[in-house]
């Protein structure tokens, strides 16, 4: 049975800390399998525009995703135990053994995709009623912009009540979704738990402490909004120079070689607090194989 400990408000800063700290030991050998996932996307982005590949393409790397994030949280590991990253890092998951319950993590987005499309099927309409209440939309900020006061009978065609509870469904839904898959992975990965299991856990860990888990998101926030305004600076920069194709993927590169490893950091470093697993233990995980490529530690 899981042991979920309770701990105080301020853990949620030091998850944030202890995540800078694993990005500052190794923050080039990191960083580059962050951007590895930023390239893999960015291929994965021009085959999309394939018929019929594209869409399996886009669909098998969605399938994949949390196998890729448990071969950054095994890197951030391998960090605090003084181990030499190498370029495999990024797919050991898929010698974990776990890939189904890797996988099993991504059944709460498909369920609140599937809740969120029948309610609002049922609350606004189908494709041709979303359609309409688009144009209605548009008609209404264009009479707006121009300094006209909206149309009353265009305003009662709008389905604002529906809208509002497809709305807050949605933020619901994204909130119980953080929770759940907070930190399921590596509970799979490290505690070695089932996929359900795992996500059952994580969404007790997380209610039991939410203030923590409430006060690491906006610290994160307070942290990812001054990195984000800078890389897009640079990366306009690089778009006058290259084109916006290129800006675009700079952008993504650095965006993802900074956040994904000092999230899998933050993330490791909750599990280990919430869930009673002690970092001797998760230390003692055997890494698995890897190839012989290797970053400069």
């Amino acid at each position: 049975m899981s042991t979920i400990n309770k701990v105080p408000a301020s853990a949620g800063a030091q998850w944030l800390l202890d995540g800078l700290a694993t990005l500052r030991q190794a923050p080039l050998q990191l960083g580059a399998l962050g951007a590895l996932w930023a390239l893999l996307m960015g291929f994965m982005l021009v085959l999309s525009q394939v018929p019929v590949f594209g869409t399996l393409l886009q669909a098998f790397f969605m399938l994949v995703g949390p196998v890729l994030w448990a071969g950054v949280l095994g890197a951030v590991l391998k960090v605090r135990a003084a181990q030499p990253i190498r370029a495999g890092d990024l797919f050991s998951g898929f010698r974990s053994g776990r890939i189904p319950d890797l996988i099993a993590t991504l059944i709460p987005q498909v369920v609140l995709i599937a809740v969120m499309f029948f309610l609002v099927w049922a609350l606004v309409g189908g494709p041709e009623e979303l359609h309409r209440v688009q144009d209605t939309m548009n008609t209404l900020e264009s009479q707006a912009a121009a300094g006209q006061t909206p149309s009353p009978e265009l305003l009662q065609t709008v389905p604002v009540a529906g809208l509002f509870i497809c709305f807050g469904a949605f933020i619901l839904g994204m909130v119980l979704v953080a929770l759940v898959n907070f930190v399921s992975v590596p509970d799979v990965l490290f505690g070695g738990r089932r996929g359900t299991q795992a996500m059952l856990n994580s969404l007790k860990a997380g209610l039991r402490n939410l203030p923590a888990v409430i006060l690491f998101y906006v610290l994160l926030l307070v942290v990812a909004i001054p990195l984000i305004l800078v890389v897009s600076l640079l990366g306009q920069a690089v778009s006058m120079v290259l084109g916006q194709f290129a800006g675009l993927f700079f952008i993504n590169m650095l965006l993802m070689g900074a956040m994904l490893p000092l999230i899998a950091g933050c993330v490791s470093s909750a599990w280990r607090q919430m869930l009673g697993q002690a970092s001797e233990q998760a230390s003692a995980v055997p890494p698995p194989p890897s190839p012989p490529a290797t970053f400069a530690a």
